[in-house]
């Protein structure tokens, strides 16, 4: 998996980042499209990219894999089964929702006190060359995944805001297939917000 299936912009491409890219493609066109296939397709796809970035010394996206791996289980049973309180107090099956004012900047908050936290971690423990660089994607990607699988629309900015972060990351360790695919990344969560503020209304 790890042998060259192609170059591009000179560096290699490896049969493993082609796999990881295509899974992960199929992933994020499904959640945009809120189909819970998309949860299976990410466990695959997280595992690969788990093994792509550990070859990569990329650790904090190695956590963000584990953490995918983990958290797909659950956001695959709560788009199935899932259920959250109505202004009734009526528990009601898991639908598209908008987080409100208050807690957005409660996410925003946890987001920038968690970015240096993780990145001194990085710079202690570990001998990645980009700790902060690393960590500030690697926070919101937890933090958007957990938005996803309760069906909030603030997910969708969220993961924007972490794609555009990462394409320059990946860009800057000639992972070009990956940032590519976090350029897409950055339409389809376009697209998700669009499409969730819509069914949110």
């Amino acid at each position: 998996m790890l042998e060259t299936a192609f170059t591009l912009f000179g560096a290699s491409v490896t049969w493993l980042e082609v796999a990881a890219f295509g899974l992960a493609l199929a992933c994020v066109i499904l959640n945009v499209l809120e189909v819970h296939w998309a949860w299976p397709l990410a466990i695959a796809a997280s595992l690969l990219y788990g093994w792509l970035f550990f070859a990569n010394r990329l650790y904090g996206d190695v956590a963000v894999q584990a953490f995918f791996v983990v958290s797909s289980v659950w956001g695959w049973y709560q788009w199935l089964f899932g259920r959250r309180r109505t202004a009734a107090d009526a528990a009601a099956p898991l639908r598209i929702e908008r987080l409100g004012a208050r807690r957005t900047l409660a996410v925003a908050a946890l987001w920038l006190a968690g970015w240096p936290l993780l990145g001194l971690l990085l710079a202690n423990f570990t001998d990645t060359d980009v700790p902060f660089f690393n960590a500030f994607p690697t926070v919101g990607s937890f933090i958007g995944q957990v938005l996803l699988a309760l069906k909030f629309v603030e997910t969708w900015p969220v993961w924007l805001i972490v794609n555009a972060v990462s394409v320059a990351l990946y860009a800057s360790k000639s992972l070009w297939l990956t940032a590519a695919l976090y350029v897409i990344f950055g339409a389809l969560a376009l697209a998700g917000w669009r499409r969730w503020g819509r069914l949110a209304r």
